[in-house]
């Protein structure tokens, strides 16, 4: 018990010693800022435009269950491009809400392995691999100093699932890291759901 404690202890001063709660912070700091003007938006649109549960009734209507599914794999795997909340809506419109989301969370959990095994790609390809350490380098010496702590914040946290994966697989972090942290995704997808499907008619 006392060497699990000294453990312990030792990775808290590890992680406040390089900045791992400072990175935390400054993300939340960063993430609320868009999810303030997000949800702005979306309060003016639904008092001006049209409502959410309109929005949401036409992309049922209009596209088919695979087309967004499809659309959401590559989103989440590319980056991160489209917001997940927005799919989240999507599968409380749905006739089956609980099973969609289900597929939403395991495709989204998908998608990060698929991204961790695209960065360890980019390792083979000098041009890309050069862009993206200059582009990534912030993200790459993280990944490096907290790894697995890192990837369960990306996870959980407004910070890209996707990039998060890129980055290990660059810097060749074990896959089974990814696998273990990355079931944290579940959980995130559970507890937005239960926000958003208590907005949602």
């Amino acid at each position: 018990m006392k060497r699990r404690k000294s453990k312990t202890k030792l990775l808290h001063q590890y992680y406040r010693y390089t900045g791992f709660y400072t990175f935390i912070g400054n993300s939340l700091k960063k993430s609320a800022i868009p999810v303030i003007l997000i949800i702005f938006g979306l309060y003016l649109v639904n008092e001006f435009v049209f409502t959410i549960d309109d929005g949401l009734e036409f992309l049922t209507q209009t596209f088919s269950r695979t087309g967004v599914l499809i659309v959401f794999f590559i989103s989440e795997t590319l980056l991160g491009l489209i917001p997940p909340e927005i799919f989240i809506g999507w599968s409380k419109k749905t006739a089956t809400p609980i099973l969609n989301l289900s597929i939403l969370a395991t495709l989204s959990y998908t998608g990060g392995i698929l991204s961790y095994f695209i960065g360890k790609t980019i390792q083979k390809i000098n041009t890309v691999k050069n862009y993206l350490e200059i582009k990534m380098a912030k993200h790459l010496k993280n990944t490096g100093k907290w790894g697995g702590f890192l990837i369960l914040i990306g996870a959980l946290l407004p910070v890209p699932f996707s990039i998060t994966c890129v980055a290990a697989g660059m810097i060749k972090y074990p896959l089974k890291g990814v696998v273990l942290f990355g079931l944290f995704r579940f959980v995130r997808f559970a507890l937005y759901a239960w926000a958003i499907f208590n907005v949602v008619n």
